[in-house]
């Protein structure tokens, strides 16, 4: 089972950029996928961003698709979410997760393991 803590939440004006975290510890070797979900009041846990631990590739929902960028350091063992061009739909709670395998999914129910979640909220 691997254990995530995200980081990196807080208030950021539309059109700005923030950073978040998430460390993993545990069982974090080459066959987990971690991924980005995001879910704001009243709406289902959303699909943001994926990346296979192994090979560094990355996937992404259109909504945020050219404006997000997934990564990892895997010396570190995070996962990075690095986010622009704030929209005010962007608001929500962005949650860390992993899943053994799995490459290329975006369903939340595919994943096992997730970090408690951080706020992000966009000012307009």
């Amino acid at each position: 089972q691997v254990q995530l803590v995200e980081s990196g939440g807080g208030l950021v004006q539309a059109g700005g950029s923030l950073r978040l975290s998430c460390a993993a510890s545990g069982r974090t070797d080459g066959s987990y996928t971690m991924a980005w979900f995001r879910q704001a009041p009243g709406e289902e846990r959303d699909f943001v961003a994926g990346i296979s631990w192994s090979s560094g590739t990355t996937y992404y929902a259109n909504a945020v698709k050219g404006r997000f960028t997934i990564s990892r350091d895997s010396a570190k063992s995070t996962v990075y979410l690095q986010m622009s061009g704030f929209k005010p739909n962007d608001t929500a709670v962005y949650y860390c997760a992993a899943a053994r395998w799995n490459f290329g999914t975006k369903f939340a129910s595919n994943f096992a393991s997730w970090g408690q979640g951080t706020q992000v909220t966009v000012s307009s």
